[in-house]
């Protein structure tokens, strides 16, 4: 009789599996949001950060060559010599122009819209112009 009295304890029942099942659910679901939402900021951070990086190599190609690539040459001016450049020192970049955090070309203007400097863009999650949150554009003449 002891031996089957033992028997039964030795398992664990379903409520009790449901009941952690439930448990786990829910820690996901709260956890889960959160996590993407840093995913999502860390997109955004990645973004400027590059940006700024373009910014600092065109400001150096710019002391070289005395003026910015044109829209036409876009950012690859900064990794092979534009044809008719003189001055050209570059590369400006370690490595080719990397798209943004979201898999898309990075959006350059030269002259730009918004002053005398370059235009950078990167339209953000939704890949449109305009949003708002993780879907706005990250731009090269806003510091945010």
């Amino acid at each position: 009789m002891n031996e089957r009295k033992r028997r039964n304890q030795a398992g664990v029942t379903l409520i009790e599996m449901l009941v952690v099942v439930t448990i786990i659910a829910l820690f996901a679901a709260v956890v889960a949001p959160r996590m993407l939402r840093r995913t999502d900021t860390a997109r955004v951070t990645a973004a400027r950060a590059q940006i700024n990086a373009f910014m600092t190599a065109l400001g150096a190609y710019k002391l070289d060559t005395g003026i910015y690539p044109t829209t036409e040459q876009g950012l690859q001016a900064l990794r092979t010599p534009p044809p008719g450049v003189t001055q050209w020192q570059g590369p400006y970049l370690p490595a080719e122009i990397p798209l943004d955090p979201w898999a898309r070309p990075y959006i350059y203007r030269y002259p730009g819209e918004h002053g005398d400097e370059p235009e950078i863009i990167s339209l953000g999650a939704d890949g449109q112009p305009g949003g708002e949150g993780i879907n706005a554009d990250i731009v090269s003449w806003k510091t945010q």
